[in-house]
């Protein structure tokens, strides 16, 4: 039988394959009333439990061609298609190579014939790239996501894709022209795999989704396969990798759990275990106070993190995998605080009953130092344990959490009176049914309506699941705007980043006239906030302006008729920053005089409102005299002024180039944008006119800024883009008010960890938006406001070409 024939009745019928862990793969004998292929009397697949019927359908067609290959090769082992294979085996499908055209290579695995081997690898594919996705499990999203990167993919990337053979393998994709390694995911970290819908573009497209570096972002990849047929191969093999990485466990279907008064609340037993190396080769379990159970814990003694998760009733819920366990020292922490540990293991216990995770835990690694340091007498410190969960039917990760008391020990402490209870907590976890939804198999899909504890219960708390994509806000879903100056920005830098700068910096300063070669591949991650008063002073040329200095104390001394307005302004510039929330503090005096001598010197444009954003952001790093020189140069130098001038006409350029720009990349929002009649100036004013400083989380606010010193006001540009494009969707579920809303409440609130803020400053640097095109918008808009000026009055015309 011909492999792309034979592969083709099942392209249609593969659309997507969950992680399922428990499923079993059984070969049966063909029935008696089956389809003319099982008359044939081969073996069929069938996968029982959680399987995917469409999986199934799949993998029946794969073996069938299979079997047929091995039929025709005498010299070959045979098989009796009627002997019985024990619940729980696997038969290995030989290897499929396609090659319909053997001058264009082939798609398919390699030579499998070893069965431990470490991956499947297949070749004759293209990479489409990568995007972020909310709900990691979802058919739309990834459907969406394929048909974005296939619309956008303008050369993709031939690539050979390795999906692995054993549990602790990795996905990896390798560039075929080079052989270099693109990226690589631990199979248990790959949550989701679908194809594209047949009859359409995306028809020989595949896609997997991981959860990118913690358990709190994920990322889905997409692929596109020369041969659409051996689509259904690969996701073949990503079914049997995901049964693979997880331990095999007993059949434990027929002890029904209880049922619950309450029919959409699921009920857990979640226990955690701390183990240290007893130096024996093995770990033993910590023990705890017999009065007040904390853990007690040795200085510098590598540890293990045991969590064991058991549901307690309610129709039964399959865990398919653990894709992330975190730990971080305090209580209430958020999630930009807690860190990955290691997975060292996953799977259900000895008896099926539970699902038991291990991480491995290196107390000397600095941001556990709290846990790592001797502990006060009569003192307890606490620790966060928390694990994401992909339960089956569920569409969103489920993530619990736990606090628990712990000391610290010198490291040769002994314990002669400890407990042995274990440590647990019990959850509510209360599920309801998504609109019409069906999973795999049929099921009702569920989704989270709340996560509580037990004392939360009892006490009347009000308890909500924290997805791991969320930050834990307080006011996330409410209408509030975050306040300007809101957010922390850390000093941390890795040494060798630091290394870099002080050679850029020696060079530099050697040489002022010039900026040293690799400088722009420098700022482009983010000036480390320890150097940012001295690059920002060099960059925007101030390092030797003297005169500029000593105008400024000439100037603060002079009377200003815009007092009143900057008095008025001052006060509510970065009320959430310390520095500035004290009327009569030393912040709110310096960024008075900043503003006044502005409007001093600069008698044209004066002061205007949004400037003293853009100043507070360079106080926060230098004396006011260093601040002042700054922004003299960014208003004039880089062209900020000139955006308040003549009626703020540049100003309506730039909201037509980004609205040309909009309509470009992103054409479906743009239409989405015409037909509400949502214009650029209604969401994008502040964008341009403070530089982004008004309204976004300072971590984000610095960024733009060593851009925009670096690379010009066009960045504004670049960011723009990066907002526009990770907040499509939602801006296209929303009307016009709802827009509105978007852009002045929830938009601001994504960037308020650090982590969202590189990721989108990041996206921004990848955009490319050519001086040329701007150059040609900027025309065609001088074009139309020519058109629209020869009806007007003949003094308006003249002010607008002699702009």
């Amino acid at each position: 039988m011909d492999d792309r024939s034979s592969l083709g009745r099942v392209s249609g019928s593969t659309e997507s394959v969950s992680t399922v862990t428990s499923e079993e793969f059984v070969l049966v004998p063909p029935s008696a009333g089956g389809s003319p292929s099982s008359s044939e009397g081969k073996p069929r697949l069938k996968m029982s439990w959680n399987g995917s019927e469409q999986l199934q359908k799949a993998m029946e067609e794969v073996l069938d061609d299979d079997v047929t290959h091995e039929g025709t090769r005498q010299d070959e082992h045979t098989e009796d298609p009627q002997t019985p294979v024990a619940s729980g085996s696997q038969k290995r499908p030989p290897n499929l190579t396609l090659d319909p055209c053997p001058a264009d290579g082939s798609v398919g695995s390699t030579d499998s014939s070893a069965p431990e081997e470490d991956s499947v690898q297949f070749s004759k594919l293209s990479y489409l790239g990568c995007t972020w996705v909310k709900a990691p499990r979802s058919e739309s999203e990834a459907q969406k996501a394929m048909a974005t990167l296939r619309a956008e993919s303008a050369i993709p990337i031939p690539v050979i894709l390795h999906v692995p053979n054993i549990p602790e393998g990795c996905v990896r994709i390798v560039d075929q022209a080079s052989g270099t390694e693109i990226a690589s995911f631990p199979i248990y970290k790959v949550l989701f795999c679908a194809r594209g819908k047949d009859g359409t573009l995306e028809g020989d497209c595949f896609s997997f989704t991981e959860s990118y570096r913690s358990s709190e972002d994920f990322q889905i990849h997409v692929f596109s396969c020369h041969i659409k047929e051996a689509v259904s191969r690969i996701l073949y093999s990503f079914s049997t990798a995901f049964k693979r990485s997880s331990k095999p466990a007993p059949d434990v279907r027929d002890s029904a759990l209880p049922m619950s008064p309450d029919g959409d609340v699921y009920t857990f037993t979640v226990s955690m275990e701390v183990r240290e190396d007893d130096g024996k080769g093995n770990f033993s379990p910590v023990p705890k106070d017999r009065d007040k159970y904390y853990f007690k814990l040795r200085q510098s003694v590598q540890k293990k993190v045991v969590v064991t998760v058991q549901q307690m009733n309610n129709k039964e819920l399959v865990i398919e995998r653990c894709f992330g366990m975190l730990l971080s020292p305090g209580q209430k922490v958020r999630n930009n605080d807690m860190h990955l540990l290691d997975m060292e293991s996953m799977g259900k216990s000895a008896d099926g009953k539970a699902y038991v995770i291990t991480g491995t835990w290196d107390p000397t690694t600095p941001v556990f130092q709290m846990l790592n340091e001797d502990t006060p007498k009569d003192k307890q410190v606490f620790m966060t344990v928390a694990v994401d969960l992909v339960v089956t039917e569920v569409v969103e990760p489920v993530r619990f959490l736990m606090e628990a008391p712990v000391r610290v020990y010198p490291s040769n402490e002994r314990f002669w009176y400890f407990s042995r209870k274990t440590f647990s907590e019990t959850f509510y976890l209360k599920l309801k049914q998504q609109g019409g939804a069906r999973g795999s198999q049929g099921d009702a899909m569920l989704e989270v309506v709340s996560l509580q504890r037990h004392s939360e219960r009892t006490n009347g708390g009000r308890g909500r699941l924290q997805s791991p994509t969320e930050e834990e806000e307080p006011e996330e879903d409410s209408d509030s705007e975050i306040s300007s100056g809101t957010g922390d920005v850390s000093k941390d830098c890795p040494e060798k980043i630091l290394e870099s700068w002080g050679s850029i910096l020696n060079r530099w300063h050697s040489n002022l006239c010039v900026r040293p070669k690799g400088l722009s591949a420098l700022v482009r991650p983010g000036v480390p906030e320890a150097l940012r008063a001295e690059v920002w002073q060099l960059l925007s040329g101030c390092h030797s302006d003297q005169d500029l200095l000593e105008r400024y104390r000439i100037l603060i001394t002079k009377d200003s008729a815009q007092e009143g307005v900057i008095t008025r302004d001052i006060h509510r510039t970065f009320p959430a920053h310390d520095y500035f929330k004290d009327s009569n503090g030393d912040g709110q005096d310096s960024l008075y005089k900043i503003c006044k001598a502005y409007s001093v010197y600069d008698e044209e444009i004066g002061y205007c409102q949004g400037q003293s954003f853009l100043a507070a952001v360079l106080l926060l790093h230098m004396p006011e005299e260093q601040a002042f020189c700054v922004l003299v140069k960014i208003m004039y130098e880089y062209g900020l002024r000139a955006l308040y001038k003549n009626n703020f006409e540049e100003l309506h350029c730039k909201f037509y180039q980004l609205e040309r720009l909009l309509q470009e990349q992103l054409p479906e929002l743009w239409s989405h944008f015409q037909e509400m009649n949502l214009e650029a100036h209604m969401y994008a004013s502040q964008w341009f006119l403070t530089l982004f400083t008004a309204k976004f989380p300072l971590c984000m606010v610095f960024h733009i800024t060593d851009l925009l010193l670096c690379e010009g006001l066009n960045i504004i540009f670049n960011v723009a883009l990066a907002l526009l494009k990770t907040s499509k969707e939602d801006l296209l579920q929303a009307d016009f008010e709802g827009a509105l809303k978007f852009f002045r409440v929830q938009l601001p609130k994504r960037y308020r960890a650090a982590e969202n803020a590189r990721r989108l400053m990041e996206q921004a640097c990848n955009i490319k938006v050519p001086t040329k095109k701007l150059k040609k918008f900027e025309k065609e808009y001088q074009s139309l406001r020519e058109s629209q000026l020869q009806q007007e009055d003949p003094i308006d015309r003249y002010q607008f070409r002699s702009v």
